[in-house]
């Protein structure tokens, strides 16, 4: 399938999702591509889907790139988080007016690239401004590598992690002996234990999660533990089931060997889950590091962040995604456009110190080994995160904001809570997946 065949067929089966609401502003990037009015634009045309703190800090990196480059003008669009802002990237690409940089998750990359929407790294000019592979933590630079071919530059990794109360840790007896970290731990039994220990501190619980009506969290759980002991769930691109049964139903006893007994709750919203760490009532919170920066405003709250330890296999994992920067194809653009968009991704980078404000692990090795971030407490605590990083399976279907993910989360959260025993859940999980890999892909994945 050619690749303008490809963008077709992708927007015909999934390039609908969004489009309700997208050309709401008639002067917006957007509506100017679909409807051929074309305002002057700016030098660098940049679409991000951050908001709140992340916004802020990216607001700051656009401004130190203006500095910089005092003759450079930069327009950044914020969309749609997930599935709106995907659509709307895949439609202005297809229109021949995308923007000049655009943010991806990684785990989202390989449609984007089956799809042809994507320039490859190599042909956007950042190599020649030394944006190479061996100055990015390897497992975000792999990740962005599709059949061969590098398709966007890593800004980040930013894991699922292990929050920890450090005064009911001291208590437990878990702080190592300089009091900045847990002590080593590995294997179930000795997770099992610290778990309790938090307990019988004084906590409510001894770890919390959001679950309810949290099928992303539960997926990341479920999948964080699982990929210690087997491979993905889905190979071949998404289209064949690849479960081993054996590891699946040891995940969802040892899930179960939290919840079962009290040790943390079967059921808990995400504003219950900030609650019970929040006042001292659990000891363990299981989270993304993007929390961080909403914990820090508790007063009195003194807390740390650690990467989880091996829990059933002989390594630690950690599940993880990354924001990366990509250029949609664009024939039409200009080689002085061109090189104001390998400029503004280098220097994002250069600047990616200011993006770890907001909790996540920088991609760019010169920005993670900065005094600048090294400075930066619970953030350099968990950076080997992302070098045990796993993403979500390479499918068409994957990534940060799926349905996929709401899906199988559903049925983890149906096992946390106990409503679904070890055995069935490996049959229904088979189920979930059976759903993807017999539907007909939007475009050919190899």
């Amino acid at each position: 399938m050619s690749g303008a065949m490809a963008r077709r067929r992708f927007l015909a089966l999934g390039g609908g999702l969004a489009l309700a609401g997208g050309l709401s502003a008639c002067s917006s990037p957007l509506a100017s591509g679909l409807t051929g009015s074309q305002p002057d634009p700016a030098d660098v045309i940049f679409w991000n889907l951050f908001t709140g703190g992340d916004g802020a800090n990216m607001t700051l990196m656009e401004n130190a790139f203006r500095t910089a480059h005092p003759g450079t003008t930069v327009e950044a669009t914020i969309l749609g988080w997930g599935n709106p802002y995907y659509t709307k990237l895949a439609l202005a690409t297809a229109s021949g007016t995308p923007p000049d940089v655009g943010i991806s998750h990684l785990s989202r990359l390989p449609l984007l690239a089956a799809s042809g929407l994507l320039e490859p790294v190599a042909e956007t000019g950042v190599t020649e401004l030394g944006v190479t592979p061996d100055r990015f933590t390897p497992a975000a630079w792999k990740k962005a590598t599709v059949n061969g071919t590098v398709y966007a530059v890593p800004l980040d990794t930013h894991p699922f992690v292990l929050f920890y109360n450090v005064d009911l840790a001291k208590k437990a007896g878990l702080l190592n002996a300089a009091g900045d970290g847990l002590k080593p731990m590995k294997g179930r039994a000795a997770f099992i234990d610290a778990v309790k220990a938090m307990k019988e501190a004084g906590a409510q619980y001894g770890a919390a999660m959001s679950i309810t009506a949290d099928p992303s969290t539960a997926w990341r759980w479920f999948s964080m533990i699982y990929s210690g002991l087997a491979g993905p769930v889905v190979t071949g691109s998404g289209t064949t089931i690849d479960i081993d049964a054996e590891a699946m139903q040891e995940t969802f006893d040892f899930m179960q060997s939290l919840t079962g007994p009290g040790l943390m709750p079967k059921s808990l919203n995400g504003s219950g889950a900030n609650a019970l760490f929040s006042t001292g009532k659990a000891g363990f919170l299981f989270d993304g590091e993007w929390q961080i920066p909403s914990y820090r405003l508790v007063k009195g709250l003194r807390f740390n962040v650690v990467p989880f330890p091996a829990l059933l296999g002989p390594e630690p994992v950690a599940y993880a995604d990354s924001h990366a920067l990509v250029v949609p194809r664009n024939p039409k653009r200009s080689p002085a456009r061109t090189a104001h968009a390998a400029q503004f991704i280098k220097s994002l980078l250069d600047n990616s110190a200011t993006w770890a404000h907001g909790g996540h692990v920088p991609a760019w090795l010169p920005s993670q080994r900065s005094k600048a971030f090294l400075g930066q407490s619970p953030q350099r605590n968990y950076v080997q995160a992302a070098f045990n990083a796993q993403y979500d399976p390479v499918a068409w279907y994957t990534g940060a904001g799926s349905d996929f993910q709401n899906t199988v989360g559903a049925t983890v959260i149906e096992v946390l809570a106990g409503r679904l025993g070890p055995k069935k859940a490996v049959g229904a999980m088979r189920a979930d997946l059976k759903r993807y890999t017999t539907a007909r892909p939007p475009v050919t994945m190899k």
